[in-house]
């Protein structure tokens, strides 16, 4: 769980440098924490599949979305897991960097600014023993933080299997190893969001939209930082 402290270090890490850039270090014509020449350089993820995100398919739903829909109705992931943005998000996700984490959280609030406020938010959870193992549970450092600016409640879901890594399987080994892995103990309002910090295939995000659905979600959508293209 975040302390105060936590949110303390999220301030001073906004002040360490007042008026520059993140990534080059130039002066800002904002208060956003870059500039516009970096923004606009970021792997924007445009045309992507509307219900899935996956980026290069000129906004049109996807093969795999038209053979099978997945339990959420649209995923929300502005970026791609590529360049500059994939430096940024291994520095979070293996280094636990707070100034990563808090540029890309700044990222996905923009990108969310006229996105419809769900009622609740869930972070795509760790097994206990995963957490323990990485110290460090990036989708739900990232979800508190959301939560409290979007002024969203924060639900906490299980991970009922600590399942082997997805890293390597393709897309139908992905859904058979995350069948059944999600638990969501409390009734949970009509609109949801499930969030985490990269979405490959969709199928952990796709799985635990379904147990929310279980627990009585009507709508659930899907929320990453960023999607990873499939040639990938």
């Amino acid at each position: 769980m975040s302390t105060i402290h936590d949110f303390k270090v999220d301030d001073w890490l906004r002040r360490l440098l007042p008026g520059r850039c993140a990534f080059c270090l130039a002066a800002c014509e904002t208060t956003a924490p870059w500039c516009s020449a970096c923004h606009a350089a970021l792997p924007w993820n445009l045309a992507a599949c509307p219900v899935c995100a996956e980026p290069h398919l000129g906004g049109h739903r996807c093969g795999h979305c038209l053979r099978r829909m997945p339990a959420f109705e649209t995923a929300r992931v502005p970026l791609r897991y590529e360049g500059e943005l994939a430096v940024l998000m291994r520095r979070f996700k293996f280094q636990a960097s707070p100034r990563a984490g808090s540029l890309l959280l700044a990222l996905l609030e923009e990108a969310l600014r006229e996105a419809p406020r769900p009622e609740a938010l869930l972070a795509v959870p760790l097994h206990p023993h995963r957490a323990r193992q990485r110290g460090f549970d990036q989708a739900r450092w990232l979800a508190e933080r959301l939560s409290t600016r979007l002024d969203i409640p924060l639900v906490v879901a299980q991970r009922r299997r600590d399942t082997p890594s997805q890293r390597g399987l393709d897309r139908q080994r992905r859904g058979r190893n995350l069948r059944a892995a999600f638990r969501v103990e409390v009734a949970l309002p009509s609109e949801v969001a499930l969030l985490d910090d990269v979405m490959t295939t969709g199928a952990t995000l796709d799985a635990l939209a379904r147990a929310c659905c279980r627990a009585g979600a009507e709508r659930v959508e899907a929320w990453a930082v960023a999607r990873t293209p499939m040639t990938n």
